[in-house]
């Protein structure tokens, strides 16, 4: 058994898919195939169900995806204390954001740390606030960025910064935002992220808040992203909580009102597994990300280096400037 058996194994499992998997890690899909087959022969077991096109976990492949996960997450364990010793002249890594974090928050302070370590190769993946917890405890990521309260004990939760909440409309629907009272709220057309993110946390919290319960509010879209949810809303399928970071652009530029109501901030937390070794990459990251609103911190542009360092799983708005970084 090799680690790139391994490494076949789990993106097949994630893909539900073999030449999927093959093509994210830019194997052909009989070297994928062959790697796969190689394990069941040599170990006796099948792993997977072919159903059609795509593939499915047997019992045993569940029972052995989670054993998988862990010995990758050592050897790269390994590589990353390997790595140290070099510096930061080299080095990868891994990280995990829910959206409003991933998509406007987290790329200008990416961009700053790039400059500063061009030699440290960034993963980013953009889940919800739940999808992320679950990697971070799984020990899969350096550092989780979240928007959510999340408790658990494998973990540890630092505030990194806090999010300013605003209720919205389209401009030609601002009347549902002239009755600030809880029987206007909960009369009004609702427009929600999908259960699991921060973003439909802070949104239930909010409307709760303002004494509109679940059981009297209509929910007449529930999408899995930011951007939809500010599509829909300028399209006037109703209200939405969104944070300032997602409807700036939109509502500096009349696409969207906001309502006069001040909402509770959220805080943005920052995630690492208690046991996972803690690399001179991800200690200087933490570092970056703090200074980043500092006025005197400027970072010394890279000369040269390998443009392909930072890969972002899920396309998102880009980050706004910083007066930090000049």
């Amino acid at each position: 058994m090799t680690l790139e058996q391994l490494r076949i194994f789990v993106a097949a499992a994630e893909a539900e898919h073999v030449t999927r998997a093959a093509q994210k890690l830019n194997l052909t899909q009989s070297a994928a195939s062959a790697a796969i087959a190689a394990l069941e022969e040599r170990h006796g077991v099948k792993l997977f169900d072919r159903i059609g096109r795509r593939i499915a976990l047997t019992t045993a492949g569940r029972a052995f995806l989670s054993e998988a996960r862990a010995v990758l997450a050592r050897a790269g364990a390994a590589e990353r204390a390997l790595a140290d010793l070099a510096g930061l002249k080299t080095g990868e890594l891994l990280l995990a954001a829910s959206q409003t974090v991933g998509s406007y928050w987290l790329p200008p302070r990416l961009v700053v740390f790039r400059a500063l370590y061009p030699g440290v190769s960034l993963k980013l993946r953009i889940g919800n606030t739940h999808d992320v917890a679950t990697m971070a405890s799984a020990g899969e990521i350096d550092l989780g960025f979240i928007e959510g309260e999340i408790a658990d004990p494998t973990l540890n939760v630092e505030a990194v910064d806090d999010d300013e909440l605003v209720i919205v409309a389209a401009p030609d629907r601002r009347d549902w935002l002239e009755t600030a009272d809880a029987r206007a709220l909960s009369q009004a057309p609702w427009v929600a992220r999908e259960p699991g993110s921060g973003t439909r946390e802070a949104f239930e919290a909010t409307l709760t808040a303002f004494g509109v319960a679940a059981a009297e509010r209509e929910n007449v879209l529930e999408l899995p992203s930011n951007e939809a949810v500010r599509a829909a809303v300028e399209a006037g399928a109703g209200l939405a909580v969104l944070s300032r970071l997602v409807a700036g652009a939109a509502l500096k530029a009349g696409a969207l009102v906001a309502s006069p109501l001040v909402l509770p901030r959220r805080r943005f937390y920052r995630l690492r597994h208690k046991e996972r070794y803690e690399s001179l990459a991800a200690r200087a990251f933490v570092a970056t990300a703090e200074k980043f609103s500092s006025e005197t911190f400027q970072p010394i542009p890279s000369s040269g280096g390998n443009s392909e360092r930072l890969r972002i799983s899920n396309s998102g708005a880009p980050g706004r400037r910083s007066r930090g970084w000049r």
